[in-house]
């Protein structure tokens, strides 16, 4: 079963979805004449003046923007910035790293026209403001049968790669951690993981928004913090390890001692994929959080959505990378990959505080994924099923969770790829039909705010 679903995702994964993606962010950097150099700025200015960690903005009318973000960039940073990061080196080369980077800065101004669809067709469903691609989707073809067929292919899709193969992936990667680090069985983690995610689940968006805007910009800011000293105390090979991203990205040489150089296909393949899961730009993740953001103007959440993947890819990722690059003669011949390689990256430097404190910074990274990863889902419950459906889903994703600490990570790795692959194909037809109500939007905001 293993190799047929590789299979699928070598032809996904190959060129039709890389091109699709890096293609889709490349036309709307130009359509909108490099928006994410040009709204960086403002983006963190909003984000930096809309911060608050009260708790208390959250209710059925949607979240403030900065709990949008934060439970976007909850779903983003998790274990695509510390196995994935490892997974992609490993598999396709150092190289990834540099294509990892690519498409981050494409899918910046892709993150920004979903940001900004999402925003322009929210709606209340059952008293509760929702949203997400599938509703703009459904604007397609005259909202027609085609459109509708694909707004709900695309919320299926969603449901399956983020609400249960996704957070198997989550949980995966929290009981490999626990158990090199704590020898705590990966069944047992499970269970603990479920519970927890249960009781978030069962607060509802206000309890959702409170624990994302509360966890994640500590636990990014610690992350950074402890990758800054190792990287420092491993600074005699800063250079090589750049050197060895740039030099492998674009041939099969070896710098690094341990590190085969793979081949530019490889590196391209694998860059982009662990990218994608790590960032989610193009994938229609996301905008279901930015689109119940409380904001005056969809472009507003726009602006914002553009630094999530720079935090996500060129801070966090870029973090790990270098972690585990700098500290190259970790292998040492023996076959490492996902956390696993990442914890012993810090051990080498750190000892064996090292492996604590990765098994620890995953489970926060990954359990706020699943928070975000639950939450996307559940909107494209209520948009096919309605709330009554969501208390039932709830306890399969909860389930998911459980039986995803089962798997070996290459299946449940493969899996997640195969869907998230499924996911991005009707987003992707939308984001690209509705580029003029994207730039139309976006160029009345700017002439209103030169």
């Amino acid at each position: 079963m293993l190799s047929v679903i590789a299979e699928i995702n070598n032809l996904f994964w190959g060129m039709i979805l890389i091109i699709l993606l890096v293609g889709t962010g490349f036309f709307y950097t130009v359509k909108l004449k490099f928006v994410q150099v040009r709204k960086f700025k403002r983006g963190v200015r909003q984000l930096t003046g809309d911060f608050n960690m009260n708790g208390k903005s959250a209710d059925h009318n949607g979240m403030s923007s900065f709990q949008a973000l934060a439970t976007a960039i909850a779903a983003q940073v998790g274990t695509g910035n510390l196995a994935g990061a490892a997974t992609a080196i490993v598999s396709g080369g150092p190289g990834a790293i540099f294509w990892m980077w690519v498409s981050a800065f494409f899918g910046m101004s892709t993150i920004y026209a979903e940001a900004i669809l999402s925003q322009l067709f929210k709606r209340k469903v059952e008293g509760e403001v929702t949203g997400g691609p599938a509703y703009y989707i459904e604007e397609l073809f005259n909202k027609n049968f085609i459109a509708k067929i694909l707004a709900i292919f695309f919320a299926l899709s969603c449901i399956l790669a983020l609400g249960f193969m996704g957070n198997g992936v989550q949980a995966n990667s929290i009981g490999v951690a626990m158990e090199n680090a704590f020898s705590i069985p990966p069944l047992l983690t499970g269970i603990i993981v479920a519970l927890l995610g249960g009781f978030v689940f069962f607060g509802g968006v206000k309890r959702i928004a409170s624990f994302t805007e509360k966890v994640v910009p500590f636990m990014a800011g610690l992350y950074i913090l402890i990758c800054l000293i190792i990287i420092f105390i491993n600074y005699d090979n800063i250079f090589p390890a750049f050197q060895a991203i740039f030099v492998n990205a674009f041939s099969t040489k070896s710098i690094l001692g341990g590190f085969l150089g793979m081949g530019v296909k490889k590196a391209v393949r694998y860059g982009v994929a662990r990218g994608l899961f790590s960032n989610e730009a193009g994938m229609g993740s996301t905008p279901h959080a930015h689109a119940i953001a409380k904001v005056e103007n969809p472009v507003e959440q726009g602006n914002v959505a553009l630094i999530t993947v720079f935090i996500d890819t060129f801070i966090v990722l870029t973090m790990t990378a270098l972690v585990i690059l700098t500290s190259h003669n970790v292998v040492g011949g023996v076959e490492l990959t996902g956390i696993s390689l990442t914890q012993v990256a810090f051990e080498k430097t750190l000892g064996y505080f090292g492996n604590i404190f990765i098994a620890v910074a995953l489970f926060f990274f990954a359990f706020s994924t699943i928070i975000g990863w639950y939450f996307f889902g559940e909107a494209n419950i209520k948009y096919l099923f309605g709330k009554k459906a969501i208390g039932i889903y709830r306890v399969l994703v909860m389930i998911s969770i459980f039986l995803g600490t089962t798997q070996k990570v290459d299946v449940v790795w493969e899996l997640a790829d195969l869907f998230n692959g499924l996911m991005v194909i009707p987003n992707l037809i939308a984001l690209i039909l509705l580029h003029k109500l994207v730039s139309k939007t976006s160029n009345e905001y700017d002439e209103l705010h030169k």
